[in-house]
């Protein structure tokens, strides 16, 4: 079971490198710290490391990324290296499983040795279909008390502890066993493998405590409930054979003398060496002669003609016998090669080392390395070269397949990623469209207006609605350039706006220099009154800080307020818009215009509003109004309870602490607008929207100005139209 245990873990340990520099790595360490610590977390590490947000699996990636990734990594979490990889090998585990490849590392064999033999036909199998990886490779030596030491070689350094964290995971899960790992030994390699740079010496331990108690567990168990026989075991309880000799185990029988000549031998593995410890070459298959000339002289010697490409060894026969459980691939040097062949791709050779003591000679049982049918077509070979019993020529054929299906996976995940990103922005373009519509109409109405819902007309009994317009407007158009109307007229509803967020009231709409906001609407507060009066104050406040283009001076504004009843809803289908109906408007817009230059012009039901909130308020007395008669009718002077700086919502300093705070008429209140009905700086969030989808707000600015109106015909609409809609 140990050994067993092992050899998958071994299995593991290798997977994880071969992928390293693809996707699927990258892809496992982004799933790791999404999962335990959250998406903002792995997006505050992506962006220090400087890398994307996804990673293609079959995608070949530079190391530095993951490395960077595993730094950045360290930093943020306030871990060491060595226990965030020791991590990340456990979830890679989890991982590979949930991806599908635990079935194919619990097949590799049936003990240690088994899995040794097979562990470079894995690096190979994989190669197929990830051709650029570099693989780490192991060598496994078992000690007397039942230890082992693992040794391994790679050409990346620091990522040695990604290996315990695979195998202690992977022995909890498949053999709820409990290991350690030590390094106790590590070094620079140079003379045993000179193509890899770092190799460690791991002690592979079990945990004795813990199986004792599994063996406990199992004891116990076993006393309460017995465990039924197998099937198998009983029938080889049965079964006999010769002279009732029990079937317990395999001793295999040999022959006295080869019965194979040597050319059939030759002819039946067409791809074969011989040679002795001084590498000469003794005997070879007849493919491999068709393919290297010089093989037909034998006694030459083997690493003229070959170099070794796997495993990075010398070419002498005591680094071979070393590593004589791993595959080895061969290569043909391109100087000892025909002259009509050099210009072609040189053949690679794949196969395993026999040692063969009686003879002192080193059996090379190979086939050719090929992945594809363009590879073969490269070396002018064809499918009749390779021996029908060799596995190499449904390899190809399969392998050419399995390719055509990866490419295909690649795409499709390609698209994949161009949609996420596509989708992405197209999120970030509906957000700043929103934003827009969200300036222009409430959010609940815009939000009725996007379902194709119909928006139903709405009546509120009592609400405030405030005009205001700039005195002496169609004179000061008449003298200046547009672009400087354009200026002052945004410079004002900057101010404006932003008085609109701090007192909680809603801009209906602007025409030219005629600015609208209602209290009350379209979310119904007790307190819609004093909100207008204080906007008011402040509009008075904040006109002093616009200056006049003709005259230089500080620009006069007339403010009317009037409180009553309002029907609200949206009009038109093409540019819908939230308009208020009623008398209430129109008496609002009476008061505007039969207003004073820098006075809040009140009517007496306003008035009556705010009576007794601590306003300070004047009569005016009885003017005639058109049509509308004489009506009494007042001036709002200021708030008694508020200063300059609160009205205006400007930053104080804090006579005790020193610190800044934002002085605001919301603290107290138990009734607010939600923040999807907040009006907040609207022309400016509008202008701001507009540029960044390329519209010319300079024309725009022009085109508004355009409505403007002179102050002879600013007398208010007719009577008779008491639902006209401003």
């Amino acid at each position: 079971m140990f050994g067993l245990h092992f050899e998958n873990q071994y299995a593991f340990s290798m997977f994880i490198y071969l992928l390293l520099q693809y996707g699927f790595i990258n892809t496992c360490l982004k799933s790791l710290v999404v999962e335990k610590y959250g998406e903002e977390t792995w997006e505050k590490l992506r962006l220090q490391a400087g890398v994307q947000d996804s990673f293609l699996t079959f995608e070949v990636y530079k190391d530095e990324i993951t490395m960077q990734l595993i730094d950045k990594a360290c930093k943020i979490l306030g871990v060491p290296a060595d226990m965030v990889l020791r991590e990340f090998g456990g979830y890679f585990f989890e991982f590979c499983k949930r991806s599908g490849y635990d079935h194919m590392l619990r097949t590799l064999g049936g003990n240690l040795y088994e899995f040794i033999e097979n562990l470079d036909a894995l690096h190979s199998y994989l190669s197929l279909s990830y051709q650029e990886m570099n693989a780490p490779s192991f060598r496994v030596e078992k000690n007397e008390d039942g230890s082992m030491h693992l040794h391994y070689y790679s050409d990346r350094r620091g990522l040695c502890h990604i290996v315990p964290g695979i195998i202690g995971a992977a022995a909890l899960d498949f053999f709820n066993i409990e290991i350690s790992m030590e390094i106790i030994n590590q070094t620079e390699e140079e003379e045993e493998r000179t193509g890899k740079k770092e190799h460690i010496v791991f002690l592979v331990t079990q945990n004795p405590d813990f199986a004792k108690a599994k063996n406990t567990i199992r004891d116990k168990g076993s006393s309460v409930c017995p465990v039924k026989k197998s099937h198998w075991k009983t029938i080889r309880g049965i079964i006999t054979l010769g002279k009732g000799k029990l079937l317990r185990g395999f001793d295999p029988v040999y022959p006295k003398s080869l019965w194979i000549d040597t050319k059939t031998f030759c002819n039946g593995l067409p791809f074969h060496l011989v040679f002795d410890k001084e590498l000469r070459v003794k005997q070879a298959g007849v493919s491999i002669q068709k393919i290297v000339p010089g093989l037909q002289t034998m006694g030459i010697y083997l690493d003229h003609y070959f170099s070794i490409v796997h495993p990075e060894v010398p070419f002498n026969i005591s680094s071979i016998q070393k590593f004589i459980n791993s595959q080895f691939v061969f290569q043909t040097r391109r100087e000892m090669m025909p002259e009509s062949w050099k210009q072609r791709p040189m053949l690679e050779l794949r196969g395993q080392m026999i040692w063969m003591e009686s003879l002192q000679c080193m059996l090379y049982l190979c086939s050719p390395l090929l992945r594809t049918l363009h590879e073969l077509e490269e070396r002018q070979m064809h499918i009749a070269d390779i021996a029908p019993h060799d596995v190499t020529r449904d390899l190809i054929l399969l392998n050419q397949q399995r390719l055509a299906e990866m490419e295909l996976s690649n795409q499709l995940e390609r698209k994949k990623e161009e949609l996420r990103i596509l989708s992405k922005h197209l999120e970030e373009e509906k957000k700043k469209t929103e934003a827009l519509l969200y300036a222009m109409l409430p959010q609940h109405v815009a939000n009725q207006l996007k379902e194709g819902k119909r928006v139903e007309a709405g009546e509120f009994k009592e609400c405030t609605i405030l005009f205001s317009d700039v005195v002496t407007f169609t004179n000061i158009c008449a003298q200046c350039e547009p672009i400087q109307i354009v200026l002052m007229l945004n410079s004002m509803y900057l101010l404006f706006d932003r008085l609109t967020t701090v007192h909680d009231v809603y801009k209906v709409e602007t025409i030219g220099d005629a600015y609208m906001v209602v209290g009350g609407v379209p979310v119904p507060v007790p307190t819609h009154a004093e909100r207008v009066a204080n906007f008011a104050l402040g509009m008075i406040i904040a006109a002093k800080g616009v200056q006049n283009p003709v005259s230089g001076n500080p620009i006069q504004i007339r403010v009317g307020i009037h409180t009553g009843p309002v029907l609200a809803g949206v009009v038109g289908e093409k540019m819908p818009r939230y308009c208020l109906f009623g008398d209430t408007v129109n008496i609002a817009s009476r008061m505007e215009s039969h207003g004073v230059p820098s006075k809040i012009h009140l009517s007496s039901s306003a008035y009556q509003c705010l009576k007794y909130k601590n306003f300070e308020m004047t009569e005016r007395g009885e003017i005639e109004v058109k049509g509308k008669g004489k009506m009494h009718t007042y001036f709002l002077i200021r708030n008694k309870t508020a200063s300059e700086n609160e009205i205006m919502g400007r930053p104080m300093k804090d006579s005790d602490s020193g610190h800044e705070s934002v002085q605001s008429f919301q603290e107290g209140r138990t009734e607010t607008i939600p923040s999807c009905h907040q009006p907040g700086s609207v022309n400016s969030t509008y202008l701001s929207l507009l540029e960044q989808m390329n519209v010319n707000t300079t024309q725009l600015n022009i085109l508004f100005c355009s409505f403007s109106y002179s102050d002879s015909a600013r007398e208010g609409p007719d009577p008779s139209h008491c639902n006209e809609v401003y």
